[in-house]
């Protein structure tokens, strides 16, 4: 019988660098935080930076016109995306690139 994978409930370290007008409110480039999920990522970089929420993020969810870049190879926006050790999440607005 083959083993599931089941997500560690532990959270992991993740870069997480901000670009653009979310790197302008939290007067900020980049931070480390814990998180296994995107969701749990998102909650604590609005508590982190307090500037960032309603702006940027709101309960756990990008707001439109943002974007999450996982690893340089994909955007995500599912807050269920399970995020593991050494990560790097980069969030932009979505404009950002000109």
């Amino acid at each position: 019988m083959a083993k599931r994978f089941v997500p560690s409930s532990i959270p992991m370290p993740i870069q997480v660098e901000l670009f653009g007008i979310p790197r302008q409110r939290a007067g900020a480039s980049e931070v480390e935080l814990d998180a296994q999920d995107l969701g749990t990522l998102l909650v604590k970089l609005g508590d982190r930076f307090p500037q960032l929420e309603h702006v940027c993020v709101e309960g756990g969810r990008l707001k439109q016109g943002y974007l999450a870049n996982l690893n340089g190879r994909q955007f995500v926006s599912d807050p269920e995306t399970i995020l593991s050790n050494g990560d790097a999440v980069l969030i932009l607005s979505a404009d950002a690139g000109g």
